[in-house]
């Protein structure tokens, strides 16, 4: 069975029936047969969005609400489904497709909860008998280009709050997970969504550069937002720059967890093995790099060394901790990054070990700088220890990238602790945490490579909406001619 596309609330294939497959990680089977997308698909796709926009747009925030929260209630029940589909197209393990499942959810009620929310201000104007106000109205047609390692939370965070702020969304799912993604869709039309307000379609990896193109220069489509890495970000930015539209990006990160010389090393240990090894490293906000004082750097990593060892990997269907990576390669780019450090001086003290797609928990004591993982970001379950003397050194080098999405600092003290994190260049930090965190109502994105805007709560209003200024005025008040 082919995972075809949805407009207007229809299943459609690709115009003259084009395929792809997604094949299984760990077994090499063919996990997913799509619907591969033309330029004629993109077209329709953006003229149902359009023309199911304005009564979208018009309808009150109350019913829009009650269809979002019966979409969160329909994704909860087919919890089990989207399990599967993770498994089979991305390796995850059962425990993660689940939080997927309750976390976006989640992101729905949050967004149906703010649909109340879209509202605007009283401005103070010079022209006596005037209102005027500051009103937020949707944009129309936004376009939500959603990831594979978070699908479900991601695929949903790309059209839940655009739809409640009365925007209707195309959702282009991503190559390595199309069913998961089409799944996310099905839940609205479930809930009985207008047609045309979510529409769906996927591409083959070899079309994806074409069809993001044609998408994002449709003139049906006004706003873009994309999470996925830092290089097809920079594409996708320009493509929205040239054609005037505005984008929100969420990109690649490379997270640094410091850890002070007056630590709770106990504390720390915890976040940092949470941090590093979820869903195999696989996250924007993955630790990265775990920054630790030289004072107590024996002790933290002999700690952290025995809770890695002892993390089981393998097939995400048995019982583990660490389930596939999504591809043998990028679990192949592990064992490169290792023989790189190693080369260079690096240190394996836990982990470095695979077998096809399926790679260890892994930590590199002693990086330093000209190591490939010192700079580029792994996403895997292949983590650097850097040592460094003093709180100086240590926010220098957390500061020494070009990424800045998610960071964290643990210290006992907190105006020291707070110092650190002031002086950090990252949208989002974390006290005494893991780099790992989302809340449907926080202000989520980074900066640098990390990209810009910003999805959740009150700021993703602003990034889903126009602020209109519109007055009332006296039709009788003086001209000066």
């Amino acid at each position: 069975m082919t995972v075809q596309f949805v407009i207007n609330n229809k299943n459609t294939d690709a115009t003259g029936g084009a395929t792809f497959d997604r094949h299984d990680p760990v077994t090499g089977d063919v996990a997913t047969t799509a619907a591969a997308a033309t330029a004629d698909d993109v077209r329709r796709a953006a003229q149902a969005a359009a023309a199911a926009f304005p009564a979208w747009a018009a309808m009150g925030p109350g019913a829009r609400r009650a269809l979002l929260n019966k979409a969160a209630d329909i994704m909860d029940a087919k919890k089990d489904a989207f399990i599967a589909a993770m498994i089979a197209e991305t390796g995850a393990t059962g425990p993660w497709g689940g939080f997927n499942v309750m976390f976006a959810a989640g992101l729905i009620r949050e967004a149906a909860a703010m649909t109340t929310q879209v509202g605007g201000e009283v401005i103070p104007s010079n022209k006596p008998g005037t209102l005027a106000m500051g009103v937020a109205r949707p944009k129309g047609v936004c376009l939500g280009i959603a990831p594979w390692n978070a699908p479900v939370i991601l695929g949903t965070r790309a059209v839940a709050m655009p739809l409640a702020c009365g925007n209707t969304v195309i959702l282009k799912g991503s190559e390595l997970c199309p069913l998961t993604h089409r799944m996310i869709v099905d839940c609205f039309v479930e809930a009985g969504f207008p047609e045309g307000v979510l529409t769906y379609i996927s591409n083959a990896p070899a079309d994806a550069a074409g069809v993001v193109k044609a998408l994002i220069e449709a003139p049906e489509v006004k706003h873009v937002n994309f999470t996925g890495s830092s290089a097809v970000g920079r594409i996708i930015g320009r493509l929205a720059g040239e054609n005037l539209k505005p984008s929100l990006l969420e990109l690649g990160g490379k997270a640094p967890l410091v850890v002070l010389s007056d630590a709770d090393i106990d504390g720390a240990v915890n976040a940092a093995i949470f941090g590093a090894f979820m869903n195999q490293g696989q996250i924007c906000m993955s630790t990265e790099r775990i920054i630790v004082d030289d004072s107590i750097a024996d002790v933290f990593v002999e700690k952290l060394a025995a809770r890695a060892s002892g993390l089981p990997f393998g097939n995400p269907r048995d019982q583990v901790v660490l389930g596939s990576l999504v591809s043998p390669a990028a679990a192949e780019k592990m064992d490169a990054l290792i023989s790189d450090a190693t080369a260079k001086g690096a240190k394996i003290v836990a982990g470095g070990t695979r077998n096809g797609a399926m790679h260890s928990a892994t930590l590199l004591d002693g990086v330093t700088v000209g190591m490939r993982i010192y700079g580029e970001e792994s996403f895997g379950p292949v983590k650097s220890i850097i040592r460094v003397s003093g709180d100086a050194a240590a926010i220098a080098c957390a500061n020494d990238t070009e990424y800045g999405l998610s960071a964290a600092v643990f210290s006992q003290d907190i105006k020291r602790a707070i110092s650190a994190a002031n002086q950090i260049n990252s949208g989002i930090c974390h006290i005494n945490g893991p780099t790992v965190s989302d809340e449907a109502q926080m202000p989520f994105g980074g900066v640098g490579d990390s990209g810009y805007g910003r999805f959740g709560g009150k700021a993703a209003i602003a990034e889903f909406t126009d602020l209109r200024w519109i007055t009332i005025e006296d039709p009788n008040q003086h001209y000066p001619f």
